[in-house]
């Protein structure tokens, strides 16, 4: 029952997504699943995991040029 879960949020999550919010989810769904799987055999949830967490990094490694530059050109915060 909790793969069966594990899938369909799965599978909501892939779809509500666009193709542009998919930088990062990949690579982390697959090294999260691999990592779930020998983990007690949770790899849906360990690609779950990974996938938002590769989003989340991808996000922060895109604001870092623009805060970069901002503090370049005097713009940073107090």
């Amino acid at each position: 029952m909790k793969t069966a879960i594990a899938c369909l949020v799965t599978a909501l999550a892939l779809v509500s997504a666009s193709s542009a919010d998919a930088k990062g989810c990949i690579k982390g769904a697959i090294v999260g699943g691999v990592a779930g799987h020998y983990a007690g055999h949770h790899g849906m949830l360990g690609a779950a995991a990974g996938c938002l967490y590769g989003r989340h990094h991808a996000k922060q490694q895109e604001k870092q040029p623009q805060e970069r530059e901002n503090q370049a050109n005097g713009q940073g915060k107090i």
